[in-house]
């Protein structure tokens, strides 16, 4: 136990050393199932991540001042220099009080033809807005006279930390998560849409995991980011230990003056983008999407009434299946390999979900509203007396 405590301790220092926050798997945690290089929804080649964070004043809540914490988060499925690349999609909602524009025609058409946005509840059309307005100045249709699209834009609820009423985001923090959009490593925590949000306790907000798998003698990834908001403490459960009971009196919430509401415990939402290069229809990624509360329900997530629990899947292979005038030949997989992309769905979106609580640092906000960080040494010393920490 000794040589554990000193090798936590080592990798916190070069983590400190490096700049970066140590992730879930740093502190011991353990998980099923190999990662990519990054451990991200962007090692699926092309997509792209970027963010707008806002973060401003404290104190008293005045409506239209702040405090602010909020922002934008937008991901391209093969990078914004591609523009307009359709790429086969489909969604799931576990628990609909929430939103995500653009779904009907996803369905309808079986394609996303635009980047995804996820920001809070009450910004969700300033961004579509904002959206539609970059595509016509960067002639995302590349010369095409007429078109028409619907923005995908996907929400939670940042209120209690959050002067969410006050309206904070604007165009100019879509166009700057746009123009921040990279591959490669991304942060995670209070980033972007994320950066308001509670989960299952805890400070919550913006996480990312992958997963490599191999289909035959093809070798595939499944990336997923989530903007995590949701959840009762009393449910939390990491590597099958059930840290909400054993941390229950632990850095709760706290709630000076929050808005008047109904909510209840569990209350919340949260979105899951989730890219793959398998060669998935339509039909198939809804079946993905639909895997996607397995990863949820195994940290407790319970799909709670207050909840938007919406989760979209695309697939960036088949570049070319998108054609306006012509028949198009596409690869598929058989619904029965589609197993290991199952497993690598659930594992994925687990993961994500404990990287975003790692990685959020405790917050306050509005009227001073608290959101306490995950207690990284209570985490390592519960995993501990149950066994499961990764030496």
């Amino acid at each position: 136990m000794k040589k554990i405590f000193i090798t936590f301790i080592v990798t916190l220092i070069c983590f400190q050393s490096y700049g970066q926050k140590p992730r879930a798997r740093e502190l011991g945690v353990p998980f099923v199932g190999k990662t990519g290089a990054f451990n991200a929804i962007t090692d699926v080649k092309g997509v792209e991540v970027g963010y707008s964070t806002i973060i401003s004043g404290e104190g008293e809540n005045i409506v239209g001042k702040g405090p602010i914490r909020t922002g934008v988060t937008a991901i391209f499925p093969r990078g914004k220099a591609k523009k307009f690349s359709p790429v086969y999609a489909n969604w799931y909602s576990l628990n609909g009080n929430g939103e995500m524009t653009g779904t009907t025609w996803v369905t309808e058409s079986g394609f996303l033809e635009t980047p995804i946005m996820i920001t809070n509840t009450n910004s969700v059309g300033v961004v579509r807005d904002a959206v539609l307005k970059w595509y016509v100045d960067t002639d995302w249709y590349s010369g095409e006279d007429w078109w028409y699209t619907y923005p995908v834009v996907a929400e939670t609820y940042d209120g209690f930390l959050n002067d969410i009423y006050g309206f904070h985001v604007k165009e100019k923090h879509v166009l700057e998560a746009i123009e921040n959009t990279s591959s490669g490593k991304i942060a995670e925590g209070n980033v972007g849409g994320g950066t308001g949000m509670m989960c299952l306790g805890y400070k919550g907000g913006t996480g990312t995991s992958s997963r490599v798998f191999k289909v035959k003698d093809s070798t595939y990834t499944v990336g997923v980011i989530v903007q995590s908001n949701f959840g009762a403490k009393r449910n939390l459960s990491i590597a099958g230990v059930p840290i909400g009971i054993e941390l229950k009196d632990t850095l709760n919430y706290k709630f000076n003056a929050p808005p008047k509401s109904k909510r209840q415990e569990g209350d919340g939402s949260i979105i899951v983008i989730l890219a793959t290069d398998a060669p998935l229809l339509p039909h198939q990624l809804k079946r993905i999407a639909q895997r996607i509360p397995l990863g949820i329900g195994i940290v407790g997530g319970r799909g709670s009434n207050g909840s938007g629990d919406i989760f979209l899947a695309f697939s960036t292979a088949n570049e070319q299946a998108f054609n306006r005038d012509e028949t198009t030949t596409v690869e598929s997989m058989p619904n029965d390999k589609l197993m290991p992309v199952f497993e690598a769905t659930v594992q994925a979106v687990e993961e994500a979900i404990i990287n975003a609580m790692v990685a959020a640092e405790t917050m306050e906000g509005i009227n001073g509203n608290k959101a306490y960080a995950l207690p990284h040494d209570l985490l390592i010393e519960t995993l501990k007396k149950y066994n499961r920490l990764k030496e």
